[in-house]
């Protein structure tokens, strides 16, 4: 095993897949609940028992399930009125089963602009990360600089790695911290992300 230390990285892409899952009874109920949440005005309650926080959380993932589409507030309209319907008992307009595709295709769409812009904004962070001193830029994009150098053998792909690690936005928001939460993290370095494994990789102990 490797003890190494990853001093920053910044989010890049992420991939989501929007997947269907034909669960009759809890999706009756989970979309009965999801009704009841948009039928409410905003800060009508505030949760107390643990019981009331985790129907809160299940609100709250939820929302963030239809993050990757990114809605409008007009299009946001057309989901909550199929959620309605749903929970109501009345016949669909637009059965998911038939629509699945279309979902996949929607979810993707949004996901590819949403990276483009992302990269479009991140261009600049980029070029001034590659200009500092002692940074190195690969042939895959991986901008690479060394803090202080070990000593140690270099671990490979197919090895176990323990890391500790700070990410950060390209606007310098720390989003994670293995070192505020004290433990270092430990995985196998070839099934993470392709700038982690060629960056580890890099490094000595």
């Amino acid at each position: 095993m490797f003890p190494v230390l990853i001093r920053r990285f910044v989010l890049r892409r992420r991939y989501f897949k929007f997947m269907i899952q034909e669960r009759n009874s809890m999706r009756k109920l989970i979309v009965c609940i999801f009704v009841l949440l948009l039928a409410m005005p905003a800060g009508a309650v505030q949760p107390q028992t643990e019981d009331q926080k985790t129907l809160y959380a299940l609100g709250v993932h939820m929302t963030r399930q239809l993050a990757v589409f990114n809605l409008s507030a007009e299009e946001y309209e057309f989901v909550k009125e199929g959620i309605t319907d749903a929970a109501a008992g009345k016949k669909l307009i637009a059965e998911p089963e038939a629509y699945g595709e279309s979902l996949n295709a929607l979810a993707q769409a949004r996901l590819d602009a949403t990276a483009q812009k992302q990269k479009e904004l991140a261009q600049p962070y980029l070029e001034k990360a590659a200009a500092e001193k002692g940074a190195q830029k690969t042939a895959t994009g991986l901008i690479y600089q060394e803090i202080k150098a070990g000593k140690g053998a270099q671990p490979k792909a197919v090895d176990t790695v323990k890391v500790h690690y700070v990410g950060t936005l390209i606007d310098g928001k720390e989003f994670d911290s293995s070192v505020k939460r004290g433990e270092p993290v430990e995985f196998s370095l070839g099934q993470v992300i392709p700038c982690w494994t060629e960056g580890v990789a890099k490094m000595k102990v």
